[in-house]
């Protein structure tokens, strides 16, 4: 793609980086087969490439961004299909987080937008405020359908039974069994604690279970993920610096061999730390060695090798690759390749490519498009009638969950229940299986 940036505009490293990202598109439009939203929607301005043309135009002009622009960027689920998709290497990812940038410094949304988006910002990131909130929401439940329809996709996104807090969220350090062969720093995510904690209890049974010690860092907080979504970059620096000071402190204490994510889009975020503060001069190197440190459980657990099974499992098992497993961090075969090895008979879904719709906040910010998004998703895995659904991500599982009566789960669960662990809760209604 041709662009005409001048040499001052060129002097801000992040249009500079967004000009070499532009100038590599060859408008194939192949990224549009593969797009969820242009799938749903066949709008152009809602495929990576016409997503491409309004923040070219946006920043090639000074622009500021206008509400159309404004909303065929917010559609964006960030589920960067369009990336494993394009010939040319079109780093679709960091130029649609630059775009989300420059509409959230430019534009004005309207008060109501506005004020879901703060109250995001500020919950997403914590998760004590978060569980509050999530109290209160299931008081709301009830009468979600007296509210605006943004406030009742968040209403009904509110689970009916909330986990009790867990001590995995905690800082603490959990030995190895047996001889230890790795150490690890588990990030145990924001939302993760509130909604899913029985994914960080599983992945802290089966990480030691396999010769890792397992550290739980103080100081460590959200990735940042959530609040770059929503376009402050701002918030998601503050809270990588944040943790890249936790992290060393750790390192230069006992040494880490890996800092391991379960949630597929906080380990993409982390394996970005270089990107996100590459023009900060105190943090630039910091951030590119924590985020070589950076792995997904799945690839560690592949490291360390899955023990025999202790059970027998064996049940008809559709995979859900989460997006920002399959196509943010490009983690494919490793998680079936555990599962096959638990004993699992693993179904790959028809047009795994495509988003769930879960997505971080999208489900409460574009409840519409989310929901047709999980219908066909749920739709395809149903085709394949499986006794199970593993996910690796909470978000996923979820969302999904919600819209189908088939158990699903973390994949470290299975994996944990497999070689030992308790059965997985949503698993209760199966009978559990003979030992091996």
């Amino acid at each position: 793609m041709q662009t005409s940036f001048t040499l001052a505009q060129l002097a801000d490293p992040d249009v500079a980086r967004s000009e070499q990202i532009l100038r590599k598109c060859v408008h194939c439009g192949f990224c549009t087969a593969t797009c969820p939203t242009f799938v749903l929607l066949g709008d152009e301005r809602d495929s990576p490439r016409g997503r491409i043309y309004l923040i070219k135009d946006m920043l090639e002009h000074d622009k500021p961004a206008t509400p159309e622009i404004a909303l065929h960027i917010d559609r964006c689920l960030s589920c960067l299909s369009c990336m494993t998709t394009c010939p040319s290497g079109v780093n679709y990812m960091h130029l649609v987080d630059h775009g989300r940038y420059h509409v959230e410094q430019t534009y004005r949304r309207p008060l109501g937008d506005r004020l879901l988006r703060s109250v995001l910002r500020y919950l997403m990131p914590r998760p004590g405020a978060l569980r509050w909130s999530l109290i209160l929401g299931s008081l709301a439940r009830p009468f979600a359908g007296l509210f605006p329809r943004r406030l009742r996709a968040m209403l009904r996104a509110v689970p009916a039974d909330l986990p009790s807090p867990s001590r995995s969220s905690l800082p603490n350090v959990y030995p190895a069994q047996g001889v230890r062969r790795k150490r690890i720093a588990l990030l145990v995510g924001c939302g993760q604690t509130v909604l899913a904690p029985e994914v960080n209890e599983a992945s802290i049974r089966l990480l030691t279970r396999h010769g890792a010690e397992v550290v739980v860092t103080s100081g460590v907080g959200c990735c940042g993920s959530s609040v770059l979504h929503v376009g402050d970059r701002d918030q998601a620096q503050a809270l990588a610096r944040a943790n890249i000071d936790a992290w060393e402190c750790e390192i230069a204490a006992r040494g880490l061999d890996a800092i391991v994510a379960n949630a597929s889009g906080c380990g993409t975020t982390l394996k970005d730390y270089g990107h996100l503060l590459a023009d900060d001069p105190a943090y630039a190197e910091r951030a590119a060695r924590i985020a070589g440190l950076s792995r997904d459980i799945s690839e560690v657990m592949l490291e360390l090798g899955l023990q025999a099974p202790a059970i027998a499992t064996g049940q008809r098992l559709a995979y859900h690759s989460a997006c920002s497993m399959q196509h943010g961090q490009r983690v494919i075969t490793q998680p079936k390749a555990l599962l096959r090895a638990a004993g699992f008979e693993v179904l790959d879904v028809p047009d795994g490519h495509l988003c769930c719709g879960w997505a971080g906040t999208y489900n409460v910010l574009q409840p519409e498009l989310s929901n047709a998004l999980r219908e066909r998703k749920v739709a395809t895995i149903e085709s394949l009638a499986p006794e199970l659904i593993a996910a690796g991500n909470f978000g996923c599982v979820g969302h999904i969950g919600q819209a189908t009566g088939i158990p699903i789960c973390h994949t470290v669960e299975l994996l944990d229940w497999a070689t030992g662990g308790p059965q997985p809760q949503a698993l209760a209604a199966l009978s559990r299986p003979s030992a091996a």
